[in-house]
């Protein structure tokens, strides 16, 4: 024989955040503060599928060209590799990118630029200088939250200077170069 037992929790000042019927069934109050997600939208994560050749030491829009998740059909992936902020959908916003570049062979990978562009201008650059290091390769990462408006589009560049004279952003399905980000919920 099994006994059903009703357990309330409550907060400091006697309010109902949860009842439990014993059962496994759990009834929050009509009043309980549930984030809602579709708030979050756009949001969106793409990545370079292939690897893609480009010049040493000159900026190169990364050609992020499929789609993990893209909640209003805002990143194009097959012209402009860009999101553009949709209608209504004016906020903050977190955005990050990594882009995985490399050299022919050890000891040529000098330096990577990764930079998120606004509107066709640099709004945040990381460099890693790796001159003098053996190394054949790296990510350049960087992060920003952006207050954006409906029309505003955001690209990513790179720029990667080896001394073979002929670098590559690596692509591929573990995601080496991807490029995302959401609207923020209460910012």
């Amino acid at each position: 024989m099994s006994i059903l037992k009703v357990n309330t929790i409550q907060d400091k000042g006697g309010n109902t955040l949860l009842v439990s019927d014993g059962s496994g069934t759990i009834t929050l109050p009509s009043t309980f503060p549930v984030q809602d997600n579709a708030k979050m939208t756009p949001n969106f994560l793409v990545y370079r599928n292939s690897t893609q050749g480009i010049s040493s030491a000159t900026y190169t829009k990364v050609q992020f060209d499929t789609e993990d998740i893209d909640t209003d059909s805002a990143f194009d992936n097959s012209t402009n590799y860009r999101f553009t902020v949709p209608s209504g959908k004016d906020g903050k916003y977190f955005i990050f990118t990594t882009v995985e570049g490399s050299a022919l062979s050890a000891s040529q990978f000098k330096y990577q630029n990764v930079a998120i562009y606004k509107n066709g201008s640099v709004y945040i650059n990381h460099i890693m200088h790796m001159e003098n290091s053996n190394t054949q390769q790296g990510h350049g990462n960087t992060y920003a939250i952006m207050d954006l408006v409906a029309g505003d589009y955001l690209e990513v560049y790179t720029r990667i200077a080896d001394s073979s004279g002929s670098p590559q952003i690596n692509g591929g399905a573990s995601r080496q170069s991807c490029f995302g980000g959401y609207r923020m919920i209460g910012a």
